[in-house]
């Protein structure tokens, strides 16, 4: 009776620690993008106009994400979520309304930009750039 008593009490500890484990190794949760984002049609598609996007990018986000956009910035070491490569194709198969919600409105480690980058036009030039950053 104690043996299988004993059992019990290894296979419980076992899967508690097993539990405790994927907790705090498990993937990302996935970035939900409200649906008026999803959908966000970006009015000043094409080019990035005057290379404001990329002078944006060089300000704002090279730190992180890196110079062409490989998650290699000198601050990516430092942050605890693992930066994705703008370029691939995971990030390229988002929409633009995506693009500016995670680039613009951010969440936990990506920051909110809306104070810092406030023309809307100037927005949609970053995600341009980001867009370029797939060819």
């Amino acid at each position: 009776m104690k043996t299988k008593q004993n059992s019990i009490l290894t296979i419980g500890a076992i899967f508690t620690m097993a539990v405790v484990f994927f907790a705090f190794t498990s993937p990302q949760d996935a970035w939900e993008v409200p649906a008026k984002y999803k959908t966000m049609q970006n009015k000043f598609k094409g080019d990035d106009k005057d290379g404001v996007g990329e002078d944006l990018y060089a300000q704002h986000c090279r730190s992180c994400h890196g110079k062409t956009g490989l998650g290699d910035g000198t601050k990516s070491k430092e942050l605890k979520t693992k930066i994705r490569s703008l370029a691939s194709k995971e990030v390229q198969a988002q929409t633009d309304g995506e693009l500016y919600y995670k680039g613009i409105i951010g969440r936990e480690e990506m920051p909110n930009f809306e104070k810092k980058i406030t023309e809307e036009e100037d927005r949609w030039m970053l995600v341009n750039y980001m867009r370029s950053l797939g060819e």
